[in-house]
């Protein structure tokens, strides 16, 4: 992930306050993690370290990520009533706040998220100016803005799978941005994300989720 950033990067997006670090990322972590997730959710923990435990509730962090994992953009009125919207739409949610978790950044957050028997577990930071990183999904060590497209696969951790993917995606004339790749132990299953430039086609993604030793597939939207 590059740390460079361009003019309106740095201006920050439209958005509703206070800040884009405590509004405007939060929705965006919980927009990602909406699209990870792939279903309605039902059920959420979403725990705040650091700073964000500190004024997460004076700050509206709390009404932001809610509205994120709603589907809510970064602009939209709705976010100060996101808690309304929650209970309507049959989101539960529980907050809690880890005030010095030394490891991690001062802006993180970490949410929990369940739909029937679906689980997922994502750590995202919130860097100011509306950008964020997604560092964790499910105990994986991951790296990416959700700027760009991104292709999330789950596989088997098959030798020359890397290259195989790579060589798939090149064939689609798409370029990959930035790739991270993290297992859970020498042949066994690895987690593979990929930001990429432009579209995949749907024959491209279907032929991916067809190998025998993929797991699962997300293909992500920008993130704005």
């Amino acid at each position: 992930m590059s740390d460079r950033s361009s003019i309106f990067d740095m201006i920050g997006p439209i958005m509703i306050g206070p800040s884009s670090s405590h509004t405007a990322g939060v929705v965006r972590i919980g927009l990602v993690v909406r699209a990870i997730m792939n279903q309605k959710p039902e059920n959420a923990i979403i725990t705040f370290y650091n700073s964000f435990a500190k004024t997460y509730e004076g700050h509206g962090s709390d009404r932001a990520i809610i509205a994120g994992l709603l589907g809510m953009a970064t602009d939209d009125e709705r976010i100060k009533e996101s808690f309304k919207y929650a209970q309507e739409q049959g989101l539960a949610y529980t907050f809690k706040a880890v005030h010095n978790a030394s490891t991690l950044h001062p802006n993180s957050v970490r949410v929990e998220l369940s739909s029937g028997e679906r689980r997922i577990n994502i750590l995202g930071i919130s860097r100011g100016g509306g950008l964020i990183a997604i560092t964790e999904i499910d105990k994986f060590s991951t790296s990416f803005s959700a700027q760009s497209k991104t292709l999330i696969i789950t596989a088997q951790d098959v030798k020359g799978s890397i290259a195989f993917i790579s060589n798939v995606i090149s064939n689609d004339d798409c370029n990959i941005a930035s790739m991270t790749v993290n297992r859970t132990g020498k042949n066994d299953i690895a987690k593979l994300v990929l930001e990429i430039d432009s579209e995949l086609t749907p024959l491209t993604l279907t032929y991916l989720e067809s190998l025998r030793w993929v797991k699962e597939i997300l293909y992500l939207p920008e993130v704005s």
